[in-house]
């Protein structure tokens, strides 16, 4: 089905639309991670904060092994949780947010609720989809209490998105996906007016690894470069031509790209050095193409290498697949969000070069994620993620919390 069709259940027969004091409340609770922010495994504050609102609401959290990030169940029978490997009757929907902050400085300045922890700021977002997933949890456990929450929901608030690999795999190792049928997710995209979602079927991310390249030899006199490992030379060489070769190596339509953010190597200007150093990250938009990068990038950086005489090692880090949206999983955001707001709501996004943890999830269980707009509309400031003056539009918060109750409610029908 197109992204711009109709969908068949109008918004006026979904109940669970946010209120005024919810919509309030879910302001203040993402401002007040926003001076709070934490790092990845660090989410100690946060996560008592989630855990403290659930409880209040009547329902039973449990923190994850780790210390930090929580899940939360709606709507088993008599609230019970499940044991572990037991399946319930009908597949729980799970709605992740992730709830760490970034190692950078919240530079904006006339900002009431701006990071009061100095070096770290939630310019990523994840304060806000925190919010979106709170919200939505409040709102489904009242719709339960009210006898109108057609299936379970587990409310997943994952620690250590932003550290590779990331802290998926650990949530995923205690059991966050046991029972679950299915999982969505949001991500702020500030190219997007609030309002909208961005919508893609299948890769909407891309792959992203790290990668460590130590290069040795026995080094020597600048003017005897023949008599050795003309090192500095062999670490350009290694610069210039890998990613050139892994770019005739492997499909182009994969989007396999190696991009180097660091070279060092020497301290003095007459005086081969023995040791060179590079690092970068390799990108990939393709699920197969990265499953064969490791050995591809390897194969490329040791004959460049060994053209040279220098001996190298080599640190390839895997970090995340690309996140592959299942089209049912997408089709039911679609629908939600058109229901809730109309098909103006709803826009195709391309397919981005960031890498994010949720693809895991889905290597094992369909989902998908949705791009929520977070940009004021006719806001003609250049924002970006990942940078200290990040900010969303708080009305954002709403739009989240109001789809992801819709789908919750569609997929039960």
């Amino acid at each position: 089905m197109s992204l711009e069709s109709e969908t068949d259940l109008p918004g006026d027969v979904l109940p669970g639309a946010l209120s005024e004091s919810l919509h309030a409340e879910l302001v203040e609770f993402r401002r007040d991670l926003h001076m709070h922010p934490e790092l990845g495994n660090q989410e100690f504050r946060t996560t008592a904060a989630i855990k403290e609102r659930l409880e209040r609401a009547g329902l039973r959290p449990r923190v994850l092994a780790t210390g930090t990030g929580l899940i939360c169940d709606i709507g088993l029978p008599e609230g019970q949780r499940l044991a572990e490997g037991e399946r319930p009757a009908v597949p729980l929907l799970a709605l992740r947010a992730d709830i760490d902050a970034l190692p950078i400085p919240d530079t904006k300045t006339d900002c009431p609720y701006r990071s009061t922890v100095p070096d770290r700021a939630h310019a990523c977002g994840h304060d806000v989809h925190t919010s979106v997933v709170l919200g939505a949890g409040l709102v489904l456990a009242d719709l339960h209490a009210k006898g109108l929450l057609p299936r379970p929901v587990r409310l997943l608030f994952q620690p250590a998105e932003e550290v590779m690999p990331g802290g998926a795999l650990g949530a995923i190792a205690d059991g966050v996906l046991d029972g679950v049928g299915r999982i969505l997710a949001v991500h702020c995209d500030p190219k997007v007016d609030v309002g909208r979602i961005g919508l893609r079927h299948g890769a909407i991310t891309s792959a992203c690894d790290r990668l460590e390249v130590a290069l040795d030899g026995p080094g020597g006199h600048t003017a005897r470069p023949h008599l050795t490992t003309d090192l500095v030379t062999a670490a350009a060489r290694v610069a210039v031509d890998v990613p050139a070769l892994i770019a005739r190596r492997v499909d182009t339509r994969s989007g396999l790209a190696l991009t180097w953010g660091r070279i060092e190597s020497g301290h003095a200007p007459n005086v081969i050095p023995q040791h060179a150093e590079l690092s970068g990250t390799v990108r990939c938009l393709d699920l197969d193409a990265w499953r064969d990068a490791p050995d591809v990038v390897h194969a490329a950086i040791d004959e460049v290498a060994t053209l040279h005489r220098a001996k190298s090692e080599i640190t390839y880090v895997r970090g995340v697949p690309p996140v592959v949206n299942d089209r049912d999983s997408t089709e039911l955001l679609r629908r939600a969000m058109v229901a809730r707001r109309g098909l103006r709501s709803v826009e195709s996004t391309e397919q981005s070069l960031g890498g994010e943890d949720f693809s895991w999830y889905l290597e094992q269980v369909p989902g998908a994620l949705a791009r929520l707009g977070v940009r004021t509309p006719g806001d003609r400031v250049s924002r970006d993620l990942h940078q200290g003056d990040f900010d969303a539009d708080e009305r954002a918060i709403t739009v989240g919390v109001e789809m992801f109750t819709a789908a919750v409610l569609l997929e039960g029908l």
